[in-house]
Parts: structure tokens; sequence; C-alpha cells
């Protein structure tokens, strides 16, 4: 079940290569998530320390919760394994590529964030996307009108 979606994510690159990761959570926070109170839009990842960090995620504080609620835009630390975290460390230091969110679901009842490898497009890149997706619209209407 997808709780947060990053659509422009698909726009802006070339995904490459995806990952699965937990979310270290503090307190009511996984509450706020599961009620869809989140945000990955402008979310960014960096390798701090051999440790990957998400970054700019806002979780609205849950409502029932104590004046001890986290901080809505802290940077939360990503649950990966060592091997994974070195190849994407590796990948990044080479020019053009970035790790970026796709989307926060639940698995088995845990939150976790979906994570890609991707290369940025360049303008002409994003206006071909447009014209296929455009394309696309078209035939499903053609389709639609005849059926």
């Amino acid at each position: 079940m997808i709780l947060a979606n990053n659509k422009k994510a698909f726009f802006d690159y070339f995904i490459e290569d995806r990952f699965e990761a937990g979310i270290e959570l503090v307190g009511s926070e996984v509450k706020s998530i599961k009620t869809g109170k989140t945000s990955i839009k402008e979310s960014f990842i960096r390798i701090i320390n051999n440790e990957i960090f998400i970054m700019g995620m806002t979780v609205v504080p849950w409502s029932f919760g104590s004046v001890y609620n986290p901080d809505e835009r802290r940077v939360r630390k990503l649950l990966l394994h060592k091997g994974e975290i070195k190849k994407l460390h590796e990948k990044v230091m080479q020019k053009g590529y970035t790790i970026v969110p796709l989307n926060i679901h639940l698995s088995k009842g845990f939150v976790k964030v979906e994570i890609a490898l991707a290369r940025g497009k360049k303008n002409y890149d994003k206006r071909d996307s447009l014209a296929k997706k455009d394309q696309q619209r078209s035939i499903e209407r053609e389709v639609k009108e005849r059926y």
C-alpha cells in the first residue's frame, strides 16, 4: 500500500536501480505516516559517513501526540545493508548520478521507502517524455471511444 509518491522523480530522472529501505522513525511518526500525512516531493538522499539519510521529508505531527512530537522536517536515517550503501556510494561519485526517493509504502506492517539510483534528464529528454505520455493518452482516448 503506497502512502506517498514522488511522481516528479520519474519526470526529472532516468531510474536505473531500485532499493527498498527501512526508515528510522520516532514515536508517533509511524501513526502519522500510516494516515497519509507525509510528503517526499522535495526530499533528497545523502550518504554521510557510510550511512544513508533522507532529508527534506515532511511528516506532519500526529494530532493526538504529545508536546514532544519530533520536528516534521528532521533528517531521518535509512536502513540498508552495507553492501548496498557501498554500491550506491560508488555510483553517486560518478558524474550525473544521484539517489532519489520514489515512494513510501507499507511492507508487512513496516514503513519502507523505495529509493532509486537515478541519472538526471536533460531538457530535450523531458520534452520527449511529455510527448510520449501525450501520445499514449491520445491512443487510450481513441480506444475508449471505439469501444
